[in-house]
């Protein structure tokens, strides 16, 4: 019954545009649909979620601040489209409360991870609480075979000197890693994926060459051949 009624709200909700009117009364299901909000709430919902600052110049959105239609899996269950906003710049995942009309944040910790309709894969990862930008943990899983390439993506902010009503502007950047075994591996460089990846780049350098892969100009592509490459371990 829960996953039939989160997938039709969801499915309702996408068609409506991120800042329609959506009430209780319009719902056909609503008795139901209540009688299963505790759960709801307790398993993936982590308070209101706070519009940006209106003095930053730009969005703290991953691709777009509208709505899109996401799987969402939570305890190894997949729920289709759901709407979905990310928020990269506070690393906190929002969806929308069908009864009481409001952004609401999933709590991390809750969920297995979210795909956008392109594919583009999110999980959420701890063990790397000591990198800056780890925030709460959510990470785009880039390939994977006997490791995962990951991409943390996040969005700073830098000041303005200019006479505007911004004093500020966010900025949009992107880190990499492998993480094998439990531990991560921050990458920045080609050598540290073959470290990491206990490969011989003397043996790889030929066909990595032939295949136009090169870190400095193609990192989420030179990751996701390292990671599924046979002899990685």
């Amino acid at each position: 019954m829960m996953r039939t009624i989160l997938f039709l709200v969801a499915l309702v909700l996408f068609k409506q545009e991120a800042s329609a009117q959506v009430a209780g009364k319009d719902l056909p299901f609503l008795s139901d649909y209540r009688e299963e909000i505790p759960y709801f709430q307790e398993l993936i919902t982590g308070g209101q979620y706070a519009a940006p600052s209106s003095l930053i110049k730009g969005d703290p959105y991953f691709v777009t601040r509208q709505f899109e239609a996401g799987t969402l899996r939570i305890n190894g269950i997949s729920y289709p489209q759901v709407p979905l906003i990310y928020d990269i710049y506070r690393d906190q995942l929002v969806t929308f409360h069908p009864i009481f009309n409001q952004k609401i944040l999933i709590k991390p910790e809750k969920i297995d991870g979210f795909e956008w309709s392109d594919g583009k894969l999110f999980r959420f990862f701890s063990g790397n609480e000591s990198f800056l930008h780890h925030g709460n943990g959510i990470y785009e899983v880039l390939g994977q075979g006997k490791a995962i390439a990951l991409a943390k993506r996040y969005k700073t902010t830098r000041s303005l000197r200019d006479i505007s009503r911004y004093n500020a502007e966010y900025v949009a950047k992107k880190d990499y890693f492998i993480w094998k075994e439990g531990a991560f591996f921050p990458i920045k460089k080609s050598s540290q994926a073959f470290t990491a990846l206990q490969l011989n780049a003397k043996v790889l350098k030929k066909e990595l060459k032939s295949k136009g892969l090169q870190f400095n100009k193609a990192p989420e592509a030179f990751l996701t051949y390292l990671v599924a490459y046979p002899d990685s371990n």
